[in-house]
């Protein structure tokens, strides 16, 4: 009997070798190579996607196109995010911290789906079916079609929806899953894209939409190959502290919509719940201190104001401290830089704090000047500007730089009973000097003017 031949496969990102490696030399993890057995060469099945074996090339202008149809998930942040619904056939990862509300949101959909005469099919690794009823009976999440099984084994869970035929399938989670022809654990590299692949050719096939939970590591990565994150038509992470009020949902690829668009929601007794209204939320606690400025960020087509929080202080310790949960590190030092070396501002010895209000993350370059004047207000302990907005790009030479869809920003503060905006001057030269009426146009060329503009000197 021939000796099964065996492979060292990391277990970050999918990377094998012959023998075990300290250092996984794809992703640069430490002590992520697992010893697997390496499965013989089989006929390949492949994923057909429903293309016949005489198919052939064609002109792109002659393929025939139809609307995708799509069915509602009962929570329009959801629909949102996923461009307008669930689309038969297609295969969502969902991903996210434990305890975040991956299960509680994929309960509910189940849920609401089953609600509107639709088969829906729930597979849990991890609980068994008498736990999703106590949690289903929390969220009000029972239905006639919605069934539950408590199963690992992929050939099982297969002849399930060979018999049920449902027209959503929730995998909770894949890392839970196997196939028993290959031997490597749940949870490895080979059993994660192995059982993936199946259950992508089996909604393909079948034109079964499929929701697929994954677990992330601690550094917020998706857990398993990135193959994973390829073969699926879209990703979501939810985003936010487990133990925060809020959360947010994320598409980082979707094969049918935006990745710009995100979705809110409010963690309760009862789950989660859509937020439609944001701003008015993240502002409904704020009070006027020195170190915190209103900026309007956007997210896809939502204008959103957050509450940016900065607290800069002396320190005796070398080097300072700089800490965010909001914005990328990198970004505030470079920031802090410019306020030292253009407006001469002595925040090189002090550690600076940088939060936003409700736990969201702001990435885009139109936040640069609100946090600008966040972090010099917290330093000279001076008040902003009274129901004053700020937003602009920040470059290097302490230039403030134009940003898109200032009507959108400036209507969404003008809602909520602000007054004044202090902005790049270039985009009040579009505007020419004309936002909603009863606001006031601050417009800025570079950062020493927009400081002298939101942070006034009081008598």
């Amino acid at each position: 009997m021939a000796k099964a031949k065996t492979a060292y496969v990391c277990q970050e990102c999918g990377y094998d070798s012959v023998k075990w490696l300290g250092r996984c030399p794809g992703c640069g993890a430490w002590n992520t190579m697992v010893e697997e057995k390496v499965q013989p060469a089989k006929d390949a099945k492949g994923i057909r996607l429903g293309l016949s074996d005489a198919a052939s090339p064609q002109p792109i202008a002659a393929v025939e196109t139809e609307d995708l149809p799509r069915f509602p998930t009962g929570s329009a942040e959801l629909d949102r995010v996923l461009g307008g619904g669930i689309i038969p056939g297609s295969v969502v990862l969902i991903a996210g911290d434990p305890g975040v509300g991956k299960s509680s949101l994929t309960l509910s959909v189940c849920a609401a789906v089953a609600r509107c005469g639709k088969k829906v099919l729930y597979v849990t690794g991890e609980e068994s079916t008498r736990q999703v009823r106590l949690r289903a009976d929390r969220l009000d999440a029972l239905a006639e079609g919605l069934y539950v099984v408590s199963e690992t084994n992929l050939e099982t869970i297969a002849r399930h929806i060979e018999n049920i035929r449902p027209e959503l399938l929730i995998i909770d989670s894949i890392q839970t899953i196997f196939r028993p022809d290959i031997e490597s654990a749940p949870g490895s590299v080979s059993q994660v894209r192995e059982c993936s692949v199946e259950l992508l050719r089996i909604a393909k096939t079948q034109g079964i939409a499929a929701f697929i939970v994954g677990h992330v590591t601690k550094d917020g990565s998706l857990a398993g190959p990135r193959v994973l994150e390829h073969i699926v038509d879209t990703v979501l992470f939810f985003e936010g502290e487990k133990n925060a009020e809020y959360r947010v949902l994320r598409a980082v690829k979707n094969r049918f919509g935006s990745t710009n668009e995100i979705g809110l929601f409010e963690m309760r007794d009862t789950g989660l719940t859509d937020v439609p209204d944001a701003s008015k939320l993240f502002l409904s606690d704020r009070r006027a201190d020195s170190g915190t400025v209103i900026i309007p960020t956007v997210e896809g087509t939502r204008p959103l104001l957050v509450e940016l929080q900065a607290l800069v202080a002396q320190t005796p310790y070398v080097p300072p401290r700089r800490t965010s949960d909001a914005v990328d590190i990198k970004r505030l030092q470079l920031l802090l830089a410019v306020l030292e070396k253009r407006v001469h501002l002595s925040v090189g010895a002090c550690d600076v704090y940088v939060k936003a209000a409700g736990g969201i993350k702001i990435d885009e370059p139109a936040a640069d000047l609100g946090l600008c004047i966040a972090m010099a207000s917290s330093f000279a302990n001076r008040l902003l500007r009274p129901q004053t907005i700020v937003f602009g790009e920040v470059g290097l030479a302490g230039d403030v730089r134009a940003v898109s869809q200032v009507d959108t920003r400036l209507r969404e503060a003008f809602r909520l009973g602000f007054t004044a905006a202090v902005l790049p001057k270039k985009n009040y030269e579009r505007l020419e000097g004309h936002g909603p009426a009863g606001m006031t146009l601050l417009p800025a060329a570079t950062i020493g003017e927009a400081l002298r503009l939101a942070l006034p000197k009081t008598e």
